[in-house]
């Protein structure tokens, strides 16, 4: 969640996930997926610095998540626990046989294919 400011200096928190369009004419000016407006004191690139700041938090604090052991949280009795997000390997005639992660979890990486334009 990203904080801004509304015209009566009350601040707010609002996902920037659902963010669809942020308009300056004069007011900067929310406009969420569902079509909720709000109107914000902070210009439109002070909301774009607030919305990358808050991505790159978000990428720095998932690269930190420790994989469980197992991959399975359910197998622990843990429900709070996450399971890591691996790479999903395509299903594509190319990709005949998957390599078997290593000690870390980790596959290699999966070849970029060009696009049949």
């Amino acid at each position: 969640m990203i904080v801004v400011t509304r015209l009566n200096e009350s601040q707010f928190a609002v996902n920037p996930d659902l963010i669809e369009r942020i308009h300056e004419n004069p007011d900067t000016t929310l406009v969420m997926a569902d079509g909720a407006k709000y109107i914000v004191t902070e210009s439109l690139h002070e909301v774009i610095d607030l919305i990358a700041a808050y991505r790159a938090r978000i990428v720095s604090l998932a690269r930190f998540v420790a994989p469980d052991d197992t991959g399975d949280p359910a197998a622990t009795g843990d429900h709070t626990a996450q399971r890591s997000l691996g790479v999903v390997r395509g299903a594509g005639p190319d990709q005949a046989s998957a390599e078997p992660p290593d000690d870390r979890g980790a596959t290699a990486p999966v070849p970029f294919r060009p696009r049949n334009t």
